[in-house]
């Protein structure tokens, strides 16, 4: 038996009482006080917004242990769990944190444990979503005794840290890793004189504009494809969230990507490329480029990584940078026989799945590492609610 449930069967064996936040910790937002950016001095004290730091100012109006809780803007993480930052020191907290501090009986750093495992979506009201301090109250918390706060704390608090720890190691291994890519990319995709140069325009099949409109509903199976669905080498479909019919494509004359299609960012996002993986639409942020036979398609996606910064160069000067079809169709690119594009491909294909295969690979123990951490942390707060006679 470990010492947590050795503890638990002698001071709580029918469960542990579940009180409000706002009975367990100190809330002090009425000590709050926003500065506007061109209002900030620069200086040394942390200046803390709804999801961290937003800036660093001359002055501080905090000084301790404190658990921040975004409050409007940025309020859910993706399990839906409230935005948790800890700070110590002298700090200043604008008006989009709920500030909370510690009260006797309860940890403050056992709240900030607890906290991330709720769910709070239900208690997340308005445009833009707000977690108003009234609802923020009434978050029900397990409070098992202290002595098992504190042993839970200083559980997590080693976990968190050997955690962190070993997620640094392999940051650092993927980042090496991603600039070594990077170097043998670049030398392979680096060519001398004798390497024929073409326009795209005379080795592509076709480049396919989008249409601006974005269809009128989404009741179909044709993926339509924004910019946070790209994430890799290749689009498949179950990144999507939205799809179209058939009968909104040819009502509003929707252009179709087919597959193999080399997805090039032509406006705000230049720089992000993708294939995909079966038809889909999108919209005009995007340009459609199909290969011929003279032009492997991921050999083309593996060099445009190389031309960023020209195709940044290339588009216009406008609030939003954009570049044309004719700017695509007239870019030069180096076109070396099939056989070599094919072996620069196979090269390129084994580190870019070390890299980036989130299923495999670096990122997968980093995600490994995260969700042990989860799980045993989820374990280690999963009370019993003790039923009041």
């Amino acid at each position: 038996m470990s010492k947590i449930e050795e503890l638990i069967e002698k001071l709580c064996p029918n469960g542990v009482e579940w009180k409000e936040l706002g009975e367990v910790c100190e809330i002090l937002d009425n000590k709050r006080k926003p500065i506007t950016k061109k209002d900030r001095i620069m200086g040394e004290y942390p200046y803390y917004g709804a999801n961290g730091i937003q800036d660093y100012v001359v002055d501080y109006i905090f000084d301790g242990t404190f658990l921040l809780v975004g409050e409007d803007g940025s309020v859910l993480r993706n399990d839906n769990s409230p935005f948790l930052n800890w700070a110590v020191g002298k700090i200043w907290v604008n008006n989009h944190a709920h500030v909370l501090s510690e009260k006797r009986g309860t940890l403050l750093r056992y709240l900030y444990f607890v906290l991330q495992t709720i769910n709070i979506a239900h208690l997340i009201k308005g445009t833009p979503p707000k977690l108003n301090q009234q609802n923020l109250r009434s978050i029900k918390i397990p409070i098992p005794p202290l002595e098992i706060q504190e042993e839970i704390v200083h559980i997590l608090d080693l976990f968190t840290e050997l955690t962190a720890e070993l997620t640094a190691e392999l940051t650092a291994e993927l980042t090496a890793r991603r600039k070594q890519y990077e170097f043998y990319r670049d030398s392979l995709l680096t060519f001398g004189d004798d390497i024929e140069r073409v326009k795209l325009k005379d080795v592509c099949v076709d480049f396919i504009v989008p249409m601006r409109d974005k269809p009128k509903k989404f009741d179909g199976n044709i993926p339509w494809c924004r910019i946070e669905d790209i994430n890799g080498k290749y689009l498949d479909d179950s990144k999507s969230e939205q799809y179209v019919s058939m009968e909104t494509v040819n009502e509003m004359n929707l252009k179709i990507f087919p597959t193999g299609t080399v997805i090039c960012a032509c406006s705000a996002s230049i720089g992000t490329y993708t294939i995909n993986t079966r038809p889909l639409i999108t919209n005009q942020t995007f340009i459609g480029i199909v290969t011929g036979e003279l032009l492997k398609n991921s050999y083309f996606r593996y060099y445009m990584e190389t031309q960023t910064k020209k195709l940044i160069m290339l588009s216009n000067t406008a609030t939003i940078p954009y570049i044309s079809r004719k700017k695509f169709e007239d870019f030069v690119i180096p076109l070396p026989p099939l056989q070599e594009q094919e072996r620069i491909v196979s090269i390129l294909d084994k580190f870019d799945k070390l890299c980036n295969d989130i299923s495999e690979g670096l990122p997968a123990e980093i995600e490994a590492r995260k969700k042990q951490y989860e799980y045993y942390r989820d374990k280690l707060l999963n009370f019993e609610e003790l039923q009041k006679s």
